[in-house]
């Protein structure tokens, strides 16, 4: 099964789900306001995988025998507090969360485990590697949360509890046990992101179960919805699709979620930005993914990207953090975000000298560069609005933001455009 199957069969599972199960309905809003100011987090994919380098799904893209793989289990031997480095850089780049891999499809734990050897304090590392990352985060004032895959390629139950009844009741014991383990251990835990629940159904899985052990461990925590029932909040992979509920983007910083030595399909800080916007216009988050090397050092190109991204935002950061929905989206060079009755303009594509905006209903009491404050002058017509006096190249870098206030909540209208602007006399 590839991931684009996982990610099929997850769909499909999820679907046939009622919307109802999701545990701590009653005091979501509060769990989550610190989670929707956020707006920026940092995913971590860290595992034996990255020893590889060729994806992190290399085991079984490649048909690795387990016995085989996990031989990489005693010569993983990453750095010392790898993940302090993380948070600096997550810090930096202006991410408000953090969310690693404890366990990967692999297998592989790399937290203190009471229910198995194949974990970090007892091969390679020697030490756990979790609590590090915990502390690491705490340190430099991050949320912080714990990815853990339900799918296990290394467990004799992980394909078999799909048929047989007596593997089911062991294997999702010793899931269930392992969550207990992760929620106990390291003090209060902000996100719990689960991924991949094939085999199992939720009925399988006992996933209203694990859910209400979950709030029972950690009241305040977030839950994803990839045990199957809805959980606080979606997770479009790969792609910006805003939902009508909570919703968090997780996106690579190239094309492969562990470290892979040959990819080199960067996005570039500009992208970044881009997504950063796009997710904040619809009131949901982005989850940006970094693939540390086996050692836990961060490729120079991903370091590179977040520290750009991260200077943008120290100049921008009115546009993105605790934005709200945003109905305004139609330009051929630019995106939008909202708070309150300001627009924020990301223009992309700068044109020079005017940058116009149809279709804008709302009038327009000022504007300005948002990165330097500077005014900007406009006229505001029926059916457009022009900002005029612009510099011919984009003041900021790599996008830059004009700030409008409205006399309202900014609202686009295209087809009054098309229906009702007056055309020439035949």
């Amino acid at each position: 099964m590839t991931r684009r199957d996982c990610l099929k069969w997850m769909a499909a599972a999820a679907a046939a789900v009622p919307a109802s199960g999701a545990a701590g309905d009653s005091d979501r809003e509060t769990r989550m306001k610190w989670w929707h100011e956020a707006r920026f987090g940092m995913f971590i994919h860290w595992g034996l995988y990255s020893q590889l380098a060729r994806h992190e799904w290399v085991m079984e893209n490649e048909g690795i025998p387990v016995a085989e793989y996990e031989k990489l289990a005693a010569s993983f031997h990453p750095n010392p507090n790898a993940a302090r480095g993380w948070a600096r850089l997550a810090k930096q780049a202006g991410q408000k969360y953090m969310v690693m891999t404890t366990k990967h499809h692999e297998g592989f734990c790399h937290f203190d485990s009471k229910l198995t050897g194949y974990c970090a304090p007892k091969q390679g590392p020697g030490r756990d590697l979790v609590r590090e990352f915990v502390e690491a985060a705490r340190a430099e004032g991050l949320r912080m949360g714990f990815y853990y895959s339900l799918m296990d390629w290394h467990h004799p139950d992980g394909a078999r509890c799909a048929t047989d009844e007596q593997a089911r009741r062991r294997f999702v014991d010793y899931i269930h046990g392992q969550i207990r383990e992760l929620l106990t251990n390291y003090g209060k835990i902000d996100i719990l992101w689960y991924d991949v629940n094939w085999p199992l159904d939720v009925k399988g899985w006992e996933s209203e179960k694990m859910n209400e052990m979950v709030f029972q461990l950690q009241p305040q925590i977030i839950v994803n919805n990839r045990n199957g029932l809805p959980g606080d909040f979606a997770t479009p992979e790969q792609t910006i699709r805003a939902d009508a509920r909570a919703w968090e983007s997780c996106m690579t910083i190239n094309g492969s979620w562990g470290y892979h030595q040959a990819d080199t399909d960067w996005k570039t800080p500009r992208t970044i930005v881009r997504n950063l916007a796009e997710c904040a216009r619809g009131a949901g988050n982005y989850l940006l993914n970094i693939g540390p090397r086996a050692d836990g050092s961060v490729p120079e190109e991903s370091a590179r990207i977040l520290t750009a991204t991260g200077k943008w935002l120290e100049r921008n950061k009115e546009s993105i953090y605790q934005s709200e929905r945003c109905s305004v989206s139609r330009s051929q060079f630019a995106g939008f975000s909202r708070k309150g009755n300001t627009l924020y303009m990301h223009v992309y594509y700068w044109p020079g000298q005017t940058v116009a905006l149809g279709g804008l209903m709302s009038k327009v009491k000022s504007a300005r560069l948002l990165a330097t404050g500077r005014e900007v002058k406009f006229e505001q017509e029926t059916y457009r609005v022009r900002f005029l006096g612009l510099p011919e190249k984009p003041p900021d870098d790599p996008v830059t933001v004009i700030a409008i206030e409205c006399d309202s909540e900014p609202r686009q209208d295209m087809d009054a455009v098309r229906r009702e602007r007056p055309r020439r006399e035949a």
